[in-house]
């Protein structure tokens, strides 16, 4: 698949979900703000609660650009848990490494950061991890491996280039771009996290 087809295709999911998912897709959205499709300048019919519970578990897997059976497991893990399920679902998923690859400012897109991490670019604590799903701990601390650091992809982002798209870094996060190192502080607060997702409208999906 091409870079061009790539962004399309992000760029029709972006509309089709209400929310741009990409840098990229941005200008699409903004062009067409309306959902894909001959129909998609029609005003929508009125949605049954179950259309409206699987679009915003679609948007959260989306914006974590995660399988189905990916998404499910976390959600059974934060139903495990003590507190609001929906709650704990966003902030095991913040702690993904590829999640916290990208609020550090070292990866565009969610997407960029997964393939960072596969690429075995990425430490955690001084060892190479290449897995996506990991799950950083508090007081772990990650980087980018010191043969990688001076790749334009990284050198970039130890410009600072991509803190245009999160300009408040989490204060979940402590990190050090020149060193292209971040430490996660403690867990994530749902409150902190920038998603866009009515997140019990996930759970109740998952509940029925």
């Amino acid at each position: 698949m091409t870079a061009v087809t790539k962004a399309k295709r992000q760029a029709r999911l972006s509309r089709a979900l209400g929310l741009a998912l990409t840098p990229k897709s941005v200008k699409y959205f903004e062009r067409r703000p309306y959902p894909p499709g001959e129909h998609g300048r029609a005003r929508r019919r009125t949605e049954s609660d179950y259309a409206i519970r699987l679009r915003e578990k679609q948007r959260l897997r989306a914006q974590y650009g995660l399988r189905e059976v990916q998404l499910r497991r976390v959600f059974d893990e934060a139903r495990r848990e003590a507190g609001l399920t929906g709650e704990s679902l966003v902030e095991l998923l913040e702690m993904r490494l590829d999640a916290v690859v990208l609020r550090s400012g070292f990866a565009r897109t969610i997407a960029q950061a997964r393939q960072s991490v596969v690429h075995r670019h990425i430490l955690v604590d001084g060892k190479l991890v290449d897995r996506p799903s990991f799950r950083v701990k508090p007081g772990q601390v990650i980087q980018v491996k010191p043969k990688s650091q001076g790749t334009p992809l990284f050198q970039v982002a130890a410009a600072g280039a991509h803190r245009d798209l999160a300009p408040q870094l989490p204060s979940y996060l402590n990190v050090n771009l020149d060193e292209l190192r971040a430490e996660l502080v403690r867990r994530p607060k749902r409150s902190e996290v920038p998603v866009t997702c009515e997140v019990p409208l996930v759970v109740e999906y998952y509940a029925r």
